[in-house]
């Protein structure tokens, strides 16, 4: 299931890169949509006590662990992210089923009750690879126990100041967000931008990515302003951003809740014209299509198409819906099968292979990783419009050569 493209290449070799991205697609959408034989009962499984968890043998084939590949799931399946870190769980239960995995024996470990305990027990475990933690908070805790232990980790989390060493960061990561909505817009004729950041280690690198981003695409960036969240921050660096000069493109680096209440403030503050643009945070949060004041606002992120899909899947067999971030644990199970055809019972995991130039596709499209650790992903531009989010310029057909 790779992704082969370059959009340096040729025309010709542009289109045969991309038909092969193509099969691949098809081929990941026959896995994908493969009708399996459910083993949990509808609704789903919460662990009713301490971890492991061990995920169910797809087909019912029963293999001694002699035979199977260790993994470690690490995350929060109970306390107050127990229903995000269930559903990128049941994600990768779901995607064992699909590709009828029976060469991987996957073992939750609740993070929520002790996120130490967890990851050593994990290692204690004899697992060879850890997909996980969750939060960003977590994920030197675990590394600080894995790395010396040889155990290599695909993280959810975004936290790019952990990434390295044997540490791969699967969540999106905001940077590519902002420099692909900023590139787009300075497309349009948005020349001139101001921005909105959290006072927060997500704000801060916010802030220097959107610098970045204007700088790279040959804009100009007006001013940057600082919240915290509150009505009365809000509206001061509204005002701010007025007094600073002509602005014609407004990103605010927050959640959806927070860019709903920030845009009615940059129109009385007489914004009143600016383009509104966002990250991938508002593609986990409905009401931001749903809000009247957002429509016209555009924000990068993966795209929704195979997600659907998956939410149908997911649905049927769980009987709820799923959590938008639980893609990645799917996503993570597509990738270690992948890894595991090349990958001898008992041998460390061969970190190497994540690495492929050629990336991995996946229900968030294609991606790859990059020597440091961080993951490169094709993303698109989103519009919110009424009640939806529709895509007003695809994702690019593949990858540049890797740096």
């Amino acid at each position: 299931m790779t992704i082969a493209a370059s959009l340096a290449a040729p025309q010709a070799q542009s289109d045969r890169i991309w038909s092969t991205a193509k099969r691949a697609t098809a081929l990941f959408a026959l896995i994908f949509l493969a009708a399996c034989q459910s083993v949990i009962p509808k609704g789903g499984q919460r662990p009713s006590g301490p971890p492991p968890v061990e995920s169910p043998d797809p087909g019912n084939v029963v293999l001694s662990d002699g035979d199977r590949h260790r993994v470690a799931l690490l995350l929060p399946v109970s306390g107050a992210d127990g229903d995000v870190g269930q559903s990128i769980a049941n994600a990768t239960t779901l995607a064992l089923l699909d590709t009828r995995n029976t060469n991987i024996r996957m073992t939750t470990y609740d993070t929520a009750l002790g996120v130490d305990a967890a990851v050593k027990k994990a290692v204690a475990d004899g697992n060879k690879l850890i997909l996980g933690p969750l939060r960003s908070d977590d994920v030197v805790a675990v590394a600080n126990v894995a790395k010396p232990a040889g155990v290599p980790m695909i993280s959810f989390s975004n936290d790019v100041g952990a990434a390295g060493q044997n540490v791969f960061l699967l969540g999106h990561l905001p940077n590519q967000s902002i420099d692909r909505v900023v590139k787009y817009a300075k497309a349009q004729g948005y020349t001139r931008f101001g921005g909105i950041v959290p006072k927060s280690v997500y704000g801060q690198r916010a802030l220097s990515n959107l610098t970045n981003s204007v700088r790279g695409a040959g804009g100009t960036l007006v001013s940057i302003q600082e919240i915290d969240g509150s009505a009365a921050s809000i509206d001061a660096a509204a005002r701010k951003l007025t007094a600073a000069g002509a602005i014609d493109a407004v990103l605010i680096a927050d959640n959806g809740r927070v860019a709903i209440a920030t845009v009615p403030a940059l129109r009385r503050a007489g914004l009143s014209n600016a383009k509104i643009l966002g990250t991938d945070l508002w593609n986990i949060d409905a009401t931001v299509a749903s809000n009247a004041g957002m429509r016209g606002a555009w924000f990068a992120s993966v795209s929704d198409n195979m997600f659907r899909q998956y939410a149908d899947k997911y649905r049927a067999r769980f009987g709820q819906s799923p959590s938008r971030l639980s893609s990645m644990g799917y996503d993570s199970v597509l990738l270690v099968a992948r890894v595991a055809q090349d990958w001898r019972v008992g041998t460390r995991f061969p970190v190497a292979r994540l690495t492929d130039a050629d990336g991995f596709i996946g229900i968030d499209g294609a991606f790859r990783f990059l020597g440091n650790g961080m993951s490169e992903r094709a993303l698109e531009v989103q519009e919110a419009q009424a009640g939806k989010f529709v895509t007003i310029d695809p994702a690019p057909r593949g990858f540049t050569p890797a740096k």
